[in-house]
């Protein structure tokens, strides 16, 4: 009974679309768009996605955004769409427009140096089988389908040369699906949610769909301004307004969110 009324609220907001002059789409990559990967370099979009997107953005009806926790350039190779999307890179610290325009926060120096820091014992990280992500803002460490007593040790290293070299001080520790990110601090995807809608009028239809803890900033931000969906196999908690399975019902969300846009009179 709650999963169809679920449904009919989906159907009302879905109903908002046919009636709006614009509508905003803002989607995660990893997990929501493609599977996850052992390694991040191979994490392609589950099959039909791509077409699926170039057909909203060849429409014009939709500003389609991707807000990625990715480094933008390692992004688009993966997205492999027909017309380059805008996205929202590093946790909302680049920004690429769909014109191609290139935009990156100013990042705290202190914490520039203590990334330099963070990638000095890289090595040794990637010595006990982890991989290290640098990005423009933070280092991310990656263990996906590493045994538990590999995950513990990579965990444990982390954590004593983050104590021992006080990172705290100048960068954030945030746990996701599969690793942990050192970031500095100051942006996220909330911000870039906050971003987005900030350049469009009020009250525009508009949905954030999300997996993984990073998202529930925006899920947070997105808040009384649109609907929150949350993208994943199995349910947790969240701050999202619904939950659908990848890949197949996020697949159908976004025909059904084609479909009510180009059914306007």
């Amino acid at each position: 009974m709650q999963a169809l009324q679920d449904r009919l609220r989906l159907s009302d907001f879905f109903a908002t679309l046919a009636h709006a002059r614009r509508r905003v789409l803002m989607l995660d990559y990893d997990g929501t768009l493609a599977p996850f990967h052992v390694n991040p370099d191979e994490a392609i979009p589950y099959p039909g996605m791509r077409e699926a997107l170039d057909g909203l953005m060849a429409a014009g009806h939709t500003r389609v955004v991707i807000v990625s926790g990715r480094w933008t350039r390692d992004l688009l190779p993966l997205l492999g769409l027909k017309q380059q999307p805008e996205v929202w890179g590093s946790h909302g610290w680049e920004q690429l427009k769909a014109n191609g325009e290139y935009e990156i926060t100013r990042i705290d120096e202190n914490a520039l140096r203590q990334l330099v820091t963070a990638d000095d014992w890289a090595a040794e990280i990637e010595a006990k089988g982890g991989r290290c992500e640098r990005k423009p803002a933070s280092l991310a460490i990656h263990w996906r389908g590493l045994p538990t007593s590999q995950v513990a040790e990579i965990r444990q290293t982390v954590f004593e040369n983050w104590r021992m070299q006080e990172l705290h001080h100048h960068l954030e520790w945030h746990d996701f699906d599969g690793g942990i990110e050192l970031r500095a601090p100051g942006r996220h995807k909330g911000d870039a949610v906050d971003a987005i809608l900030a350049e469009e009028v009020a009250g525009v239809p508009a949905a954030y769909l999300g997996d993984d803890a990073t998202d529930e900033n925006a899920f947070k931000a997105i808040r009384g301004r649109g609907i929150g969906v949350l993208v994943r196999a199995q349910f947790r908690p969240t701050a999202a307004d619904f939950w659908i399975r990848p890949p197949q019902e996020i697949l159908t969300f976004l025909r059904d969110w084609r479909t009510a846009c180009e059914g306007q009179p």
